[in-house]
């Protein structure tokens, strides 16, 4: 049947982890331990990356290898990246667990898909080790996609690069990179998404692209909201995405146009 077989979720930010905090706060403290203050938005720039990729862009951006210029009397070096990764991952395997408490709609949705003959799958950015802590500790909170991979398992080549997405395929039995669908909540997943060429969907509520927590977000006006939500989907838009929804409960919905769209002779990125 020429329809959508499988969809592959993102982890933090899009099915767990409301606004994606556990990296982002680590890696503000990382840089401020080498004497670099960086932003909240700096630090979220390069999210949905395998970590140490996301190191390396940070010291990449024009302001922070400025400041380390300007702090240590040289450019930036692969040993410096690696400094800092090695005292980011500990850290964050510290408070990973707290931060795996399902994204409101996600359980329902996912039960939906299943429902409905859909394979669930997932990639992400942390390593086995961090996903050692994450998947456990989801699963005992209701939620457990039927495959996930890390790009530990694609020699280190996390996204843009297809590779995660293409082992869920083989895994999942997937037949066709335009029968699936790859949701996530950063430019990096719809860049992954678009690798691939599957269907790339930004959510946009709870995304690290957002950047706030649910209770930060519940206290804006409906007017902040709208203009948030409006400003994240522009990013999807701008970034490639094929579609964006504003939160999990509007994706089998999406799923159904797609399927529309596929009959009608559609492929991704063709600016449906």
């Amino acid at each position: 049947m020429n329809k959508i077989e499988g969809v592959i979720f993102d982890w933090a930010g899009t099915t767990v982890d409301f606004g994606c905090f556990a990296p982002v706060n680590v890696f503000v403290d990382i840089f401020k331990n080498a004497g670099i203050d960086v932003t909240m938005e700096e630090a979220r720039a390069p999210m949905g990356m395998l970590k140490i990729d996301h190191i390396r862009a940070m010291l990449s951006m024009p302001r922070i290898s400025g400041l380390w210029e300007e702090k240590y009397g040289r450019s930036f070096t692969e040993q410096d990246i690696e400094n800092l990764y090695a005292e980011f991952e500990p850290e964050l395997m510290a408070s990973l667990s707290d931060y795996t408490d399902p994204i409101p709609e996600v359980i329902e949705t996912v039960q939906t898909l299943r429902n409905q003959g859909l394979k669930i799958g997932s990639t992400t950015g942390y390593t086995k080790t961090m996903m050692d802590v994450v998947v456990p500790n989801a699963l005992k909170k209701g939620y457990s996609p039927d495959f996930y991979i890390t790009p530990d398992e694609t020699n280190s080549y996390g996204r843009p690069y297809p590779y995660m997405i293409y082992r869920n395929m083989e895994q999942l039995k997937l037949s066709a990179s335009w029968k699936v669908v790859k949701v996530g909540d950063t430019t990096s997943d719809i860049k992954e998404g678009i690798s691939a060429g599957v269907w790339a969907v930004g959510v946009i509520v709870g995304s690290s692209e957002m950047g706030l927590s649910l209770d930060e977000f519940n206290a804006l006006s409906e007017s902040d909201q709208a203009s948030v939500i409006s400003k994240t989907d522009q990013s999807f838009k701008q970034n490639g995405a094929d579609f964006t929804i504003q939160s999990m409960s509007e994706l089998p919905q999406l799923i159904e146009r797609i399927n529309l769209l596929i009959s009608e002779g559609k492929r991704p990125g063709q600016g449906n």
